[in-house]
């Protein structure tokens, strides 16, 4: 096992060198020199010291945009690499500390997201397996459509309309009531809770349909197996057949999804965070995309291909949890 995990470490290393050198490129073939831009707004502010020729070719310099895109990759990857990713030019803080001021609302929001689905989806997925062809496993299913199917925009715009328009339930956006100044440590924490309900709720529902189909598929085909079959007419009770045998067979295909979801936790909901003025990682990326903030998406992308690879090896690792039958080697 130990050897196994190092060596995919070693493979992930090398897929991420690849991977950012990808990236890269796409930032110094991007249409619109941002940097010129940039260069242009420093030299234009009061006390700037410097022309914007000089601005101009400090960027340049600094992220290797004058030098081709390998030799200017290796001199970006240099600084990187000593954790200096440099200032942000949407938030002027630098980039690491935005990161950190962002990314643990996304984290919330993304966590009771996760929690959520997990405790809806698989046990409606399994009670719609276990009822093949009944009303619930219709209904299921109707909903794990309409889950899939629903764009993020308008299921925002549908719950915000019913529940802060129409019934005055939360606020329309935004992490912090009119009052919050006022209120207790407590209440301020139940303050921001409660902006935090409709998000939750949003992507909660996007989530479901998929987990939900998925464990219905892979329950339905454990259920028509041999061994299951086997375990009833030897008259095993069907709670143990589904708890003990069944639910465990279809756990394996569930911790590839389960794993992969990783990323997601600290990515950010790009879309669900800017309707909803939720100050998360998602947010501050967009903007910074809508911007040219080059230092703070080469560090947001970065940070998503890392987890990603995470992602991947830590559901290899739990096939050999979850199944004995597995051995990584």
């Amino acid at each position: 096992m130990l050897k196994y995990t190092v060596k995919r470490l070693l493979y992930s290393v090398v897929i991420l060198f690849f991977v950012m050198l990808i990236v890269y490129s796409l930032m110094y073939n991007m249409p619109g020199n941002y940097l010129e831009t940039k260069a242009r707004e420093l030299a234009s502010r009061p006390g700037a010291g410097k022309s914007y020729t000089e601005w101009l070719n400090d960027l340049n310099a600094q992220y290797g945009m004058d030098k081709g895109i390998l030799r200017g990759y290796f001199i970006w990857l240099k600084t990187a690499l000593t954790g200096n990713w440099g200032d942000s030019w949407t938030w002027t803080i630098p980039v690491t500390l935005e990161f950190h001021n962002t990314v643990w609302f996304s984290f919330i929001l993304s966590l009771i997201s996760f929690v959520v689905e997990i405790l809806v989806a698989i046990p409606l997925g399994i009670m719609a397996a276990k009822k093949q062809y009944s009303f619930a496993d219709y209904f299921t299913t109707v909903f794990a459509m309409i889950s899939i199917s629903l764009p993020t925009f308008f299921l925002a715009t549908l719950l915000k309309y019913v529940f802060s328009v129409k019934l005055g339930w939360f606020d329309l956006s935004g992490m912090q009531g009119r009052d919050y100044a006022e209120l207790s440590q407590w209440g301020k924490f139940l303050d921001v809770a409660k902006h935090f309900v409709l998000p939750g709720l949003t992507l909660s529902i996007l989530s479901i349909g998929g987990l939900m189909r998925y464990t219905r598929t892979n329950m339905l085909e454990v259920l028509n197996s041999d061994y299951i079959r086997t375990a009833r007419a030897k008259g095993v009770p069907e709670k143990k057949v589904i708890s003990k045998h069944a639910f465990r067979n279809t756990l394996i295909p569930l911790v590839t999804t389960l794993g992969g979801s990783l990323p997601g936790l600290f990515s950010g909901a790009l879309i669900t965070e800017t309707l909803f003025s939720i100050r998360g990682i998602g947010f501050a990326s967009y903007n910074s995309m809508v911007q040219g903030d080059i230092p703070f998406v080469m560090f947001y992308l970065t940070f998503i291909s890392i987890l990603t690879l995470l992602g991947n090896l830590i559901s290899d690792l739990l096939y050999a949890v979850v199944d004995p039958r597995v051995r990584l080697s």
